[in-house]
């Protein structure tokens, strides 16, 4: 892309604000991957930091103070060798010694400092050194010395190679001029070794502190870490079918409710025994009512079997009894017919939702199911041409490989399920729609799968759709009558299989998933 101007220069900006804009982003990126700081780790670190900073001032505070007082004594010090000095140097200056002369005949302590200056002659200065003797001071040390001496009082002088002195300086005998340094090596020492034993105490209080910290509050949070835990255990159960019992409890020791920390686990512990006890009545209001079904289920199957036949049997006998009658009563047979011809109709819907309650019950208690060696290719191609002649305006496409797709289940059930499947499709969608089914083999389970290309299923009912009695009429034209049991059968046929079943839909694209643990082509 060119600029306006000619130039072409538009792309390098905007490269540069996308690379920007990326690196953004990365950064971005890894400040939220941080992992989050824990409540210990937090507690800790503002325990000792808030400590460190009190001992920190507390350090700084003593050096100073003591530091202060060494300062002042130096000063006093030196104020009272500079008033005994006075007197005695008046006659050693008034010969005209030097001040490395004067120091050689009248030894002082170490690090001494003296200078004299009486004009016309040039000052001289020396220092006593640890060990006694007496070093003279040069010129260019001597002006340094001078130009310390800016004003009045006690004063701080730091002269290259000897060191740094407090100074004082008097006149004598009117004419000279005498500058009295003590050294303060001493004052920098002790003040050096005290911030030193300062630095190791607070150093070893530190980290004895954090030790002692981190052990107090791991130990007061155990009792966090042991609801956690529990919490975390039961998360992972299974509470929404079948018998669940609920064991897991935070331990009696770490649930203590006299202490804050304890009560979180006495609470939880409270409440697991409230769901435990809700989860248990639940459970026998589950075992009662299917109980209820099958009961009820098997005491209807007699009534129901008793209409049926009796049913049967009258139309048998009104089929063959001579067409004689004429004017009102054939009208009354033609009526009587067709009344029982609607009463053996409704006895054999009857009938079948009976049996697949039935079924339901028995397979939430564990029953129905004979297993042995099914092969599922077989049993798919038997389904698909069942299902032809019940939806000849269907196109029926199946998919199968050479070798057989080998599962360890109930024959008979697991063609109830793949049955159900392809009347669910042919059912609820409209003549033309193509229906493929498929079996193959994936990552060590069978997969069944029945596709059609009809309209879809409604997303407000698809998490609903294997539920019993869930019907799909808004999203499908259902052109037969149903229970609305069909799809919850198979899925409970499956689960008893330890399978699973889903649905994936949208318009012109449906497809019901079956996965099943497979076995090995040859089972020897």
């Amino acid at each position: 892309m060119t600029a306006p101007d000619g130039t072409g220069a538009i792309d390098t900006p905007l490269t540069d604000a996308d690379d920007a804009a990326a690196g953004t982003t990365g950064a971005d990126e890894k400040v939220g991957r941080r992992a989050p700081w824990t409540l210990q780790r937090k507690l800790i670190v503002t325990v000792v930091a808030i400590t460190s900073f009190i001992m920190v001032l507390v350090g700084v505070a003593t050096s100073a103070i003591l530091g202060g007082v060494l300062e002042e004594g130096l000063s006093n010090e030196l104020r009272a060798t500079a008033e005994r000095t006075s007197a005695i140097l008046r006659q050693p200056i008034a010969a005209g010694l030097t001040a490395e002369e004067i120091l050689e005949q009248q030894p002082q302590q170490a690090g001494f400092l003296l200078a004299i200056e009486t004009p016309p002659s040039a000052p001289t200065a020396a220092v006593t050194e640890a060990d006694g003797t007496v070093t003279r001071l040069t010129a260019d040390q001597i002006d340094q010395l001078a130009a310390g001496l800016g004003s009045e009082g006690p004063l701080v002088v730091t002269i290259d190679g000897v060191g740094t002195f407090r100074v004082e300086g008097n006149g004598v005998n009117g004419q000279s001029i005498v500058v009295v340094g003590l050294s303060r090596d001493d004052v920098a020492a002790t003040i050096g070794r005290m911030l030193t034993t300062i630095g190791l105490l607070t150093a070893g209080g530190l980290l004895l502190l954090a030790v002692a910290t981190a052990w107090t509050i791991r130990r007061g949070l155990a009792p966090l870490r042991a609801v956690a835990d529990t919490a975390g255990r039961v998360s992972t159960q299974r509470l929404d079918q079948g018998e669940v019992t609920i064991a897991e409890r935070v331990p009696a020791r770490q649930a203590d409710p006299r202490t804050e920390v304890g009560r979180v686990g006495a609470a939880l512990n409270t409440l697991l025994d409230h769901v435990d006890e809700s989860l248990a009545a639940r459970q026998r209001n589950e075992e009662r009512m299917r109980a209820f079904v099958a009961d009820a289920s098997h005491e209807l199957r007699t009534p129901l079997s008793s209409i049926r036949g009796y049913s049967e049997l009258s139309l048998k006998a009104l089929s063959r009894a001579p067409r004689l009658a004429r004017g009102p009563e054939a009208a009354t047979i033609e009526t009587t017919e067709a009344s029982l011809e609607r009463i053996q109709a409704q006895s054999l819907r009857m009938t079948s939702l009976v049996e697949d309650l039935l079924l339901l019950a028995r397979l939430d208690e564990g029953q129905e199911l004979v297993y042995g060696t099914v092969d599922l290719t077989r049993l798919v191609i038997d389904a698909v041409g069942d299902a032809r002649p019940t939806g000849p305006g269907h196109e029926w496409v199946l998919e199968v490989g050479d070798e057989p797709v080998l599962v360890a289940g109930d024959t008979g059930r697991l063609h109830q399920v793949a049955a159900n499947l392809l009347a669910n499709a042919r059912t609820h969608t409209p003549a033309g729609t193509t229906v493929t089914v498929s079996v193959a083999r994936d990552d060590g389970a069978a997969v069944l799968r029945v596709h059609d290309d009809g309209p879809g299923i409604d997303p407000s009912i698809r998490d609903e759709l294997f539920e019993r009695f869930a019907r799909a009429d808004r999203s499908r034209a259902r052109q037969t009558g149903g229970t609305g049991l069909g799809l919850s059968i198979a899925r409970a046929i499956v689960d008893a299989h330890g399978g699973s079943i889903r649905v994936d839909s949208a318009p012109g694209d449906t497809t019901f998933e079956v996965r099943l643990p497979a076995r090995p082509a040859d089972p020897a």
